[in-house]
């Protein structure tokens, strides 16, 4: 996985990164959009453009006409958000991850890319209670261990609008179809909307 670790093995979900700063600024080409990315080191995929992200960009739907709270989970530097908040612009995007760095990347990509108005970048504990996601765009953590990723898909699948959608990118080789069949015995109907570069885009509803 791309720059994943800093010294003695610390992860991009750590919440305050050691690892020394050396930025570098990347180009995120869509079919749509393009636009700049500042990274960092001790950020998810700070060194390219993960592919499994362009991916989710590039072949899930994001709707012009997309309204409300959408949730980028796990944001890194907000190749996600910036995205969302670009094609749908009657959305609030909250961009949430545990990595201080990471969070602090986002704003400035927000700012650069003119959207910052609308995109909110948080840690889990600044999403108000009461707020609802009209759908979840997400390339998750998978490395930070099952049981902590399977908590924190449940905490934010459960923010999901009754008719809401979350759309997941996981590769094939970390679990994505184990992690999809965990999904389903938790009540959730979840389909594979496409499979790709060894990646699987999975598309997650609200127990019916």
């Amino acid at each position: 996985m791309p720059n994943a670790e800093g010294p003695a093995g610390e992860q991009y979900f750590s919440a305050d990164p050691s690892v020394p700063s050396r930025r570098q600024v990347l180009r995120m080409h869509l079919p749509d959009l393009t636009f700049d990315l500042v990274t960092d080191r001790g950020v998810f995929s700070g060194d390219r453009v993960d592919p499994g992200t362009k991916l989710l960009l590039t072949d899930v739907p994001m709707p012009s006409d997309l309204t409300g709270n959408v949730l980028d989970l796990g944001c890194g530097y907000g190749a996600i958000a910036v995205a969302l908040a670009k094609r749908a612009p009657a959305t609030t995007v909250w961009a949430l991850d545990v990595n201080a760095r990471a969070r602090e990347l986002t704003a400035e990509n927000a700012v650069s890319a003119g959207v910052a108005r609308r995109v909110r970048v948080v840690a889990a504990a600044d999403v108000p209670d009461d707020v609802e996601f009209r759908a979840i765009y997400s390339n998750p953590p998978i490395r930070v261990g099952k049981f902590a990723l399977r908590e924190l898909l449940l905490a934010w699948l459960g923010r999901l609008a009754p008719d809401g959608r979350a759309w997941f990118v996981v590769q094939k080789h970390l679990g994505s179809d184990s992690l999809a069949a965990w999904m389903r015995t938790q009540g959730y109907t979840v389909d594979r909307f496409g499979s790709r570069m060894g990646y699987r885009l999975l598309e997650v509803r609200q127990p019916r």
